[in-house]
């Protein structure tokens, strides 16, 4: 059953977005200027985040421009499993923080975004998948893991539906600044 994301319930996780990887998606720029968008929400609404990194060795680190719109306390983990459910040390630091919805972003939507979203799903975790966050080197791998992400019950959402989720209501000091900053 579909429910809408609390900000206290979440986390945001990145997955995957590397130097080398993400300059041969199909959308680059547009992923890359989605996922900072949410970074920057998430550090406004004080929502954790976690990001991750395949092979870091082969593929790189994060996206400078992405690296350096983390918060202080944003953790950065390194795996080898395709999907972040998958690796040890992920799930741990994932199961620490207490929260049990993972709103995810990142590459490749096909292969580590999808495997990611499924596995948390089955371990029982509310999951939403933002589609304007995700990308693949090809547009048709994209949209074939947000239909099989919707078949297995994933929420697939807009980033302005995540901000607006979190904010919950207008006239606060928190919509003030998320409105200035984020939804002109």
């Amino acid at each position: 059953m579909s429910r809408l994301l609390e900000r206290e319930r979440s986390e945001l996780l990145v997955v995957d977005v590397q130097e080398r990887l993400l300059p041969v998606m199909s959308d680059p720029d547009g992923v890359r200027d989605a996922v900072a968008w949410l970074l920057r929400l998430a550090a406004e609404l004080s929502v954790p985040v976690t990001v991750s990194e395949q092979y870091p060795r082969g593929l790189g680190h994060t996206d400078p421009a992405l690296k350096a719109a983390l918060a202080p306390d944003a953790r950065v983990l390194e795996k080898e499993h395709f999907s972040c459910a998958a690796e040890p040390s992920l799930r741990q630091a994932l199961a620490e923080t207490g929260r049990d919805c993972f709103v995810i972003a990142g590459i490749e939507a096909h292969v580590c975004v999808l495997q990611t979203a499924i596995g948390l799903g089955e371990a029982g975790y509310q999951v939403a998948v933002v589609a304007d966050a995700v990308g693949s080197r090809r547009s048709g791998d994209r949209e074939l893991a947000l239909a099989r992400l919707r078949e297995a019950g994933v929420d697939v959402v807009s980033r302005e539906m995540v901000a607006f989720e979190w904010l919950h209501r207008a006239g606060t000091e928190s919509f003030r600044r998320v409105s200035r900053a984020l939804l002109r």
